[in-house]
């Protein structure tokens, strides 16, 4: 389960969802509904998360909600 904080908004230029992970440099998904894009984010945090470990980085401890985005 991820605890990462995810931001989600329709953007009028894509005529999508968007996602973004901010703790997550590089990491947005994008969907038709609101409920497709969640779940892609799901999936793009996993393989973020994976991708990570297999460049021996180090993976960011989630914060919460953060107030800035």
């Amino acid at each position: 389960m991820n605890r990462f904080e995810v931001i989600l908004y329709w953007s009028d230029q894509d005529d999508r969802f968007i996602a973004e992970v901010p703790e997550l440099p590089g990491c947005f998904a994008d969907g038709e509904t609101y409920a497709e894009c969640l779940q892609m984010a799901e999936t793009v945090m996993q393989e973020w998360i994976e991708m990570t470990r297999d460049m021996d980085e180090p993976i960011p401890t989630p914060k919460g909600r953060l107030m800035y985005a």
